[in-house]
């Protein structure tokens, strides 16, 4: 075999070798169904915004939801959030609400958000934010993570990864 023969099949090799582990990985890491009650459990959670004051999902209730699992040390989590703002801005008019879950710690949180203020409502649900978004069908807890409910509050989407516009402007006409 020649040496420019040989240098093609193994590059062929390679990269057919890299597509195959990087679609298990997708594969791996979809997000899957809801688990049976997590909506219930979502929907009944409480927890406090970076200032302390309570924070009940409830009241979310009854609008399209858009909810946002992120942290400060997650760099695509810090790069969606100025776009997840102006989501909300954009489409608050409409009825649409923006939450996030952050999964963090709340001296990082504060620090955060002095430096990009949200126009949305912030929840401190710690590491245990994990176990969340898990029932919510995120099998590796993985960050960023998003979660879509409509109206009657019943999971439309979800995403494992930084969100991109086309996937605010699919959302913005789900609900």
């Amino acid at each position: 075999m020649s040496m420019n023969r040989r240098t093609a099949w193994m590059l062929g090799v390679a990269a057919a070798a890299g597509a195959a582990g990087a679609g298990l990985a997708l594969w791996r890491h979809r997000p899957q169904p809801v688990l049976s009650d997590a909506e219930a459990e979502f929907w009944a959670s409480r927890f406090e915004d970076p200032d302390g004051q309570p924070l009940a999902l409830e009241r979310f209730r009854g609008q399209p939801l858009l909810v946002n699992f992120w942290a400060t040390w997650c760099p695509p989590c810090v790069e969606e959030l100025p776009m997840l703002n102006a989501f909300y801005r954009e489409h608050q008019a409409r009825g649409w609400q923006v939450v996030g879950l952050a999964v963090d710690q709340l001296p990082a949180v504060r620090s955060f958000l002095q430096k990009l203020p949200l126009a949305f409502p912030v929840g401190m649900v710690g590491f245990a934010g994990t176990e969340l978004s898990r029932v919510l069908g995120n099998p590796g807890g993985g960050l960023p993570y998003t979660v879509v409910f409509d109206r009657s509050g019943v999971v439309l989407h979800q995403k494992v990864g930084k969100v991109s516009q086309a996937d605010l402007d699919l959302w913005a006409k789900l609900a």
